[in-house]
């Protein structure tokens, strides 16, 4: 393959970001559930309910991130077949 593209990496300080960004989001919501003036059973059906909406939102990103990944591998198999037939072509072959 002639140009290769080049591969994306997080920087620390992104990545360090990121993952206090989302430890203080779960803490606030979670001394937010947990000082709640309401009954046990409604604090206790909002924490679920958050611990719910983060394992689904890790799963999404898994399949938006998988399916970018199968769409860059097909994008490389189709360019190495292209470039497979031209390296084989020659122009001047008598038909």
């Amino acid at each position: 393959m002639s140009d290769t593209p080049v591969k994306q990496q997080s920087t620390a300080a992104f990545y360090g970001q990121a993952v206090a960004s989302f430890a203080v989001a779960l803490v606030a919501t979670a001394i937010g559930i947990f000082r709640l003036d309401a009954d046990a059973w409604v604090r206790a059906f909002l924490a679920i309910a958050v611990l719910y909406l983060v394992t689904s939102a890790f799963t999404l990103a898994k399949v938006i991130r998988d399916r970018q990944e199968a769409g860059q591998i097909v994008s490389r198999v189709d360019q190495a077949r292209l470039e497979k037939l031209l390296a084989e072509h020659d122009p001047f072959e008598k038909l």
